[in-house]
C-alpha cells in the first residue's frame, strides 16, 4: 500500500467507497464520475501502478469480478453489452472500469466522433504492410519478454 495513492486509501477503508464487492485480492467499488449509472472500478488490493505488473492470479480475479458485474449490470439496466477496460489517467493504481453501455458511444474515443456523436467513424485503416510491419514490431518484443 501507498500512503499517498487513493485507490491504496479506498482499498484498505481509509477512504469511503460505495463497495460492490470485496475479497482477499480485490475490491470493486462505484467510479464517482461515472459514464453511465453503475460504472464501476475494480481494483488490485496491493498496489500495482500499471496492470502488465500485476501477478496473472490477480489480473484473472479482476476479470472475474468483472464478468459478475458485467451479469449484474446487464440485468439491471437491460444493456446488451458491458464494457471493460483498463486505463491509468488520472491515479497510478491499476484499475478496470466496468461500464453497462446504454448507448454506442458510452466509452467511444473522439478519434470515432469526428462526424459529430451522431455518427461513427472509423479511424483509417492502414495499409496492410504497415500493419504487418507494426504486428512484427511487436512479435519481436514479446520474443524478448517473459
Amino acid at each position: 500500500m501507498l500512503e499517498t495513492c487513493t485507490f491504496c486509501r479506498i482499498a484498505d477503508a481509509r477512504l469511503p467507497a460505495y463497495n460492490l464487492l470485496e475479497d482477499d485480492l480485490v475490491l470493486a467499488f462505484l467510479d464517482l464520475h461515472p459514464i453511465r449509472e453503475g460504472h464501476a472500478l475494480i481494483v488490485p488490493k496491493q498496489h500495482y501502478p500499471w496492470f502488465e505488473d500485476m501477478p496473472e492470479h490477480v489480473a484473472a480475479r479482476i476479470m472475474s469480478t468483472g464478468q459478475r458485474l458485467a451479469r449484474a449490470m446487464k440485468r439491471e439496466w437491460g444493456a446488451e453489452r458491458v464494457a471493460f477496460f483498463f486505463t491509468g489517467i488520472h491515479v497510478a493504481h491499476t484499475h478496470a472500469h466496468v461500464v453497462p453501455m446504454l448507448h454506442r458511444h458510452d466509452v467511444t474515443s473522439v478519434r470515432y466522433l469526428e462526424d459529430g456523436v451522431e455518427e461513427f467513424s472509423l479511424p483509417p485503416t492502414p495499409e496492410g504492410t504497415v500493419l504487418a510491419q507494426t504486428a512484427d514490431r511487436i512479435r519481436a518484443q514479446l520474443g524478448e519478454i517473459r
